[in-house]
């Protein structure tokens, strides 16, 4: 009788030895020190997509993270409104200039949920801030030449709405991406930004999930990208952020 006691005893003692090694390395892993993420941007100041950015976190206390992060943005005034051009296109109507908004932050994120082994939802939260590089660049429009001798003549410039010949019954569409961007000017702001992220992911290296966040940016004078409308230094925003990355 005592070896199958002996038997059960030590089978058991096995059994817990190790669940407690596979909690423990469960545990171990779950403990990354290092995240690497990349996402989509959707903002109250931008178009279906806002912008792209990345980011790097790295573990400083059990809960605290320091953040480094990278966005490119395009910004666009409140009251900028799409039309159709002649020709059948369209074009954004008394539009002079881009503002692409190029965002270098720093941060602090806090876990406040965290999620369970491959299921669950983790929560934290993050403010972040730094500099942004400003780049104005001419929104360039296709023009109607005018010369009655040359028929669908036509050339592009930038589009001034004081303009006589920039009417819309001469506008047949946008110019080509990027065009005129080294004619640009560049002004210097700030930004500040605080928000929450959701991560859904199933696997403990991987990181997907969703941001929800508020944002200000400043620049020392008003960006004039709609000539005949009120124009703007302070630009807040309310943003949603897809992102995708791993961990270690």
């Amino acid at each position: 009788m005592k070896a199958p006691i002996f038997c059960i005893l030590f089978a058991s003692f096995l059994l817990l030895t190790l669940e407690a090694s596979a909690q423990q390395r469960e545990k171990e892993e779950d403990e990354y020190t290092r995240e690497y993420v990349w996402g989509i941007n959707k903002n109250t100041n931008g178009g279906y997509i806002g912008g792209f950015n990345l980011k790097f976190s790295r573990r400083v206390q059990p809960s605290m993270f320091r953040t480094l992060g990278f966005e490119i943005v395009n910004v666009k005034h409140p009251k900028e409104i799409r039309v159709p051009a002649f020709s059948g296109g369209s074009f954004i109507l008394g539009k002079s200039n881009y503002l692409y908004s190029m965002r270098f932050s720093y941060g602090m994120e806090r876990l406040l949920f965290r999620k369970g082994p491959q299921q669950g939802v983790q929560v934290t939260v993050h403010a972040s801030g730094g500099p942004t590089l400003g780049i104005i660049a001419p929104y360039y429009i296709e023009v109607h030449g005018g010369s009655s001798s040359v028929s669908g003549f036509t050339t592009t410039a930038q589009y001034d709405p004081y303009n006589s010949a920039h009417v819309v019954n001469n506008i047949y569409g946008t110019g080509r991406p990027l065009e005129g961007i080294g004619q640009s000017d560049i002004t210097a702001g700030l930004h500040a930004r605080t928000g929450f992220s959701f991560e859904f992911g199933t696997f403990r290296t991987n990181v997907s999930g969703l941001e929800l966040g508020i944002m200000l940016e400043a620049f020392p004078n008003e960006v004039v990208l709609l000539p005949r409308s009120e124009n703007q230094r302070l630009f807040p925003s309310a943003y949603i952020t897809l992102f995708h990355g791993s961990r270690r």
